[in-house]
């Protein structure tokens, strides 16, 4: 079993910020709500996308896919009484040469061992594509 620990603390009425290590995050906490910073929902849904694309470094080795970037777009529907997530939808755009079948797998098992999709996957309709770029 792994444990993760992070701390988060308010700056003032205007944001918060969360650190861990040498990583430090801008977060908005203000109610008038901040250009500059992810709000609660953007940080679900960065830290989705960093768990994709991690889920592709970490397969590709395995698979030996080779492919040059990845790209990962996401959009989520907030429903307001209760306040809660109803869906997420993303789209996974790899640069790659490798075949359909090949970029399926990958797909596959990105989301077969993502500790964040497994998560959100449980508890909110999680779905998506992944397409060549």
């Amino acid at each position: 079993m792994r444990t993760y620990t992070i701390t988060a603390r308010r700056d003032d009425e205007h944001g918060s910020h969360a650190g861990v290590r040498e990583g430090l995050v801008v977060l908005d906490t203000s109610l008038a709500g901040r250009d500059d910073a992810l709000n609660p929902v953007e940080l679900l849904l960065a830290s989705l996308a960093a768990c994709m694309i991690k889920g592709v470094e970490r397969s590709a080795p395995t698979l030996k896919f080779g492919f040059s970037s990845v790209t990962v777009s996401l959009s989520a529907e907030r429903q307001d009484a209760p306040p809660k997530l109803t869906a997420i939808t993303y789209e996974l755009v790899v640069d790659t040469d490798e075949s359909d079948h090949r970029l399926e797998l990958l797909h596959t098992n990105v989301r077969k061992y993502g500790t964040i999709s497994n998560t959100l996957a449980e508890s909110v309709v999680l779905s998506g594509v992944v397409r060549r770029g």
